[in-house]
């Protein structure tokens, strides 16, 4: 399997990086991250612009089987999120308009799966990366090496559901719904049987 992992960035570069699997070992095919120019960053198309440009690229040249993009950090100011958002759909879109699935992982899920608790700083992050991908040197910028650590979560999520047999999201979505629907139904049951038996004797209703 093939993974195009994706850090977008509010502010500072987008670090990409794509791993693949064998499914005992992964290799790093590249990495790296895009650094906005100050005049570009002035212009919000072109700095998007630029970001699309590059994940198509990428896309195409290395034709990944899916993209694992890092999601939004609910503790970020607004203006912040609002950016950050604009860039991840740029991001969607580039997938989208190649047709790769897309995988969302929160911050801390990647760095509990990766270092093994949700508060790794960025050093010991590239530190984790480096020694799962055996690399002669550490990733830099610390960008890229999110984006890597995000494209080995997803690799190793997936591994984990292959190997116990567990159902993806959206098979557990299907369920959910289906339980809800069900209790929904229970309470509805057990009103009209508490309005029949109320005040005396049961009385038959019909449906």
């Amino acid at each position: 399997m093939r993974v195009l992992g994706v850090d977008p960035a509010a502010v500072g570069p987008t670090g990409y990086g794509i791993v693949e699997s064998d499914g005992r070992q992964c290799r790093t095919l590249r990495y790296g991250a895009l650094k906005i120019s100050a005049k570009k960053q002035k212009s919000d198309g072109a700095a998007l612009e630029e970001v699309h440009a590059l994940l198509c690229g990428l896309i195409q040249e290395f034709s990944p089987d899916v993209m694992a993009v890092e999601s939004i950090f609910s503790a970020l100011n607004v203006r912040t999120a609002l950016r950050l958002a604009e860039v991840r759909g740029v991001v969607l879109l580039a997938a989208a308009q190649h047709g790769v699935e897309v995988h969302s992982y929160a911050p801390r899920e990647v760095k509990a799966t990766i270092s093994g608790h949700g508060h790794a700083d960025k050093r010991q992050m590239q530190i984790m990366v480096r020694a799962i991908l055996s690399m002669n040197a550490t990733p830099e910028p610390p960008d890229a090496a999110d984006a890597l650590a995000v494209a080995l979560c997803h690799l190793q999520m997936e591994q984990a559901r292959r190997r116990f047999g567990l159902p993806g999201k959206k098979e557990l979505a299907k369920p959910q719904i289906l339980v809800a629907v069900e209790s929904l139904g229970n309470a509805a049951s057990a009103a009209r049987m508490n309005r029949a038996t109320r005040g005396g004797l049961p009385r038959i209703l019909t449906a």
